[in-house]
Parts: structure tokens; C-alpha cells; sequence
């Protein structure tokens, strides 16, 4: 038997490079096709979108942190109970001050028509 493969007893002079552009060719027809696409963009507009995700990243962000404190506090038996006690408590204090009377109310409601208008409108 003889050491040598099949594979190895083929002619290492015939071309075998293929009769389309070579690799290098192709490289540089795409890297024009890109300048060109690229140039037609309106990178004025690009700042918006650079914002939109960064507060998309941040808000990301800020739920998986208050995820991690919520988990920490409700790691503890009494703090949760304490936390929504303490919720309760807040909510009957603001309610007695600002919503006993309808003088009251009614500013309540003008202050809420007032954030509207400046946030919304």
C-alpha cells in the first residue's frame, strides 16, 4: 500500500479560481455600494433616534434596579406588610387634607387640569 492519498495525486498546476470577480473585487463593489447608501442619509434626524434609545436603555435599566430592590424588600417577612401599611397611611393622610372639603376638591382637580395642560397640551 502506498502512504500516498487520492486527494494529493491530483494536478497542484490547474487554475481553480473561479471566472467571476475575486473576493478583493467584490469587497470593494460593496463597500461603494455602502458609501452610497450611507451618504443618502439624513444624519441630521440621527439624534432623535440616539435619544429614543437611550431612554428606552435607561428605562431598562430603572425597572431591572427597582426589580432588585423590590426583591430585597420582599425578602424580609414584615417590611412588605410594613410598606403597604405605611402606603395606606399616606393615602388617608393626602386624602383628609385635600379632599374634605369641595374647595378642596376642586383645587385638587384644577392643579390636575393645570399639569395636564402643561404636560400634555
Amino acid at each position: 500500500m502506498s502512504d500516498v492519498s487520492p486527494e494529493s495525486n491530483q494536478d497542484s498546476t490547474t487554475d481553480t479560481t473561479p471566472d467571476g470577480p475575486s473576493i478583493s473585487e467584490r469587497a470593494t463593489d460593496f463597500m461603494g455600494q455602502a458609501n452610497e447608501i450611507l451618504g443618502k442619509v439624513d444624519w441630521s434626524q440621527m439624534g432623535k433616534y440616539g435619544k429614543a434609545a437611550g431612554i428606552i436603555a435607561v428605562v431598562i435599566i430603572a425597572q431591572i434596579i427597582i426589580k432588585v430592590v423590590v426583591d430585597t424588600v420582599n425578602f424580609f417577612p414584615l417590611l412588605p406588610g410594613l410598606l403597604e401599611l405605611l402606603g395606606i397611611v399616606v393615602v388617608g393622610q393626602w386624602s383628609w387634607q385635600n379632599l374634605t372639603t369641595s374647595e378642596k376638591r376642586n383645587a385638587v382637580v384644577e392643579k390636575v387640569q393645570n399639569l395636564r395642560k402643561e404636560y400634555i397640551d
